[in-house]
């Protein structure tokens, strides 16, 4: 974090929130969330919802920078991104490439796996040539237990835990109508961790703790049963080690200013990567700011560290 910059050297700022994608109405809390707060520090900021107005608009309101706080598609998979590079607008977070990246699932573990990071065994399911016929030799393959993924979907929308081929064949199905592309995971029995990144710096890891079958959409955003551990009650070793891996993770795929990367550990004690996150939710409930607050972060210090992503400094320290 940067203590060097005033209010004033922000410019005009659009939060952009909203969208259209199927995390909208979580984008939109998040972007309220971060307006409210960079009003509070007299940051000239208003809000910017693409799924209403024209990007193009953003000339017209005569904005400096962007603090992108779409979820999903349209806003985390370098779509925005490029636009706002070809409007010239400064924004935070990770550019075309990492955003990208970091959203498609089945790419991202294709390149961890080239950089020896650890990640779980898995298959690709694809629209155009998937054979029902093979589900019972991928359950076979992969444990017997699968996480089914859309590629490119975030929020846990569209996942399913299967146990057996029938249920693979229409969890797959399911999967379809948000990707033509779907990951097929073997499952992992053990704890859930999140690390959250912000300038380079790990912040200390959160374990999650739900009832439910896995850590799915209703129990990030709607189900009060759900825990959180942070400190995790890992040693400072495996601390050290997690911290390692998920900044390792994130810079492979081009991550850049700040973002979240989701593990398991399994029985044997390993960590496995799971997934990337370069617009991380910024609500309520949300993963970021429960392990800033920890790290002696608070809300208002941590949407400034994100606005200072899109300055050039910070940028090239990025790079």
């Amino acid at each position: 974090m940067n203590d060097q910059y005033q209010a004033n050297d922000f410019g005009r700022v659009a939060v952009l929130l909203g969208g259209n994608s199927a995390e909208r109405e979580v984008s939109l809390r998040s972007g309220k969330a971060v307006l409210q707060s960079l009003k509070r520090q007299s940051v000239d900021a208003i809000g910017f919802d693409p799924a209403e107005s024209q990007l193009t608009d953003l000339i017209k309101e005569k904005v400096d920078r962007v603090i992108i706080m779409l979820h999903g598609r349209g806003g985390e998979d370098g779509t925005v991104q490029g636009a706002l590079e070809w409007l010239g607008i400064p924004y935070t977070g990770s550019g075309v490439l990492g955003s990208a990246l970091s959203m498609d699932k089945i790419r991202s573990k294709q390149i961890w796996e080239s950089r020896g990071l650890p990640t779980a065994k898995y298959q690709i399911a694809d629209k155009t040539g998937f054979e029902a016929g093979s589900c019972g030799a991928i359950m076979e393959k992969l444990g017997n237990k699968v996480m089914v993924k859309p590629a490119r979907e975030g929020s846990s929308i569209g996942m399913a835990k299967v146990t057996s081929a029938k249920q693979l064949e229409t969890a797959i199905q399911d999967a379809f109508k948000y990707d033509n592309q779907v990951l097929l995971e073997q499952f992992i029995d053990g704890p859930e961790f999140t690390v959250s990144l912000i300038q380079g710096r790990a912040l200390p890891s959160i374990r999650m703790s739900t009832p439910h079958t896995f850590y799915d959409y209703a129990a990030k955003y709607h189900d009060d049963t759900t825990e959180y551990f942070c400190p995790s009650g890992l040693s400072d070793k495996q601390e050290a080690e997690l911290a390692q891996l998920a900044t390792d993770a994130f810079y492979a795929l081009s991550g850049r200013g700040w973002g979240r990367v989701d593990i398991m550990q399994d029985n044997a004690g390993r960590f496995c990567l799971l997934e990337s996150n370069t617009v991380p939710g910024m609500t309520e409930k949300s993963l970021v700011p429960k392990a800033a607050r920890v790290a002696g972060i608070e809300f208002d210090a941590l949407t400034r560290a994100i606005l200072e992503t899109s300055m050039p400094d910070v940028l090239a320290e990025q790079e």
